[in-house]
């Protein structure tokens, strides 16, 4: 498979992961691109001891939670200034709201439920975050529950 196909592929399914751990456009779409560029750096040194998607979605994991130890350290102020965007980013209320809900959850959850949103078989979730099937089961079970009950608080 060449690194063409595997963006063309996985591409969309990377986004959607960084968008539920950062909930922000921009900045999931940077990390979706730093992922590709790690991907593509790496993939002569891939060793195929797991499913290339899963590797990828590690790679993809490890970057977003990077970030979100960097944005952690880095105290955010506000500007001075407004800045206006010239490209309205237009995402449907539900989606944008499950974004925001699914970035509030811890962050392992988060990586769950993103993988399990992009059909990823549990048995590989469970090899993603190192936990175990059995455990990857009981969380996502968790998870939807939460996410369930915030919907219908978001739905009245």
């Amino acid at each position: 498979m060449s690194f063409e196909d595997i963006y063309n592929h996985y591409w969309s399914k990377i986004f959607r992961l960084c968008m539920g751990y950062v909930n922000d456009h921009a900045v999931a779409q940077d990390l979706a691109q730093e992922t590709f560029i790690i991907v593509w750096q790496q993939l002569p040194k891939f060793r195929k001891e797991s499913s290339i998607g899963t590797w990828i979605y590690r790679i993809a994991s490890n970057r977003c939670l990077r970030q979100l130890e960097t944005d952690k350290k880095i105290q955010k102020s506000e500007l001075p200034f407004q800045i206006k965007e010239d490209v309205p980013i237009s995402i449907e209320p539900q989606i944008q709201f499950l974004y925001t809900c699914i970035s509030n959850l811890p962050e392992t959850d988060r990586i769950i439920i993103s993988l399990e949103l992009e059909d990823v078989k549990q048995a590989e979730i469970a090899k993603i975050v190192g936990l175990s099937e059995g455990n990857i089961r009981v969380r996502i079970h968790r998870i939807k529950a939460i996410l369930t009950e915030k919907f219908k608080v978001y739905e009245r």
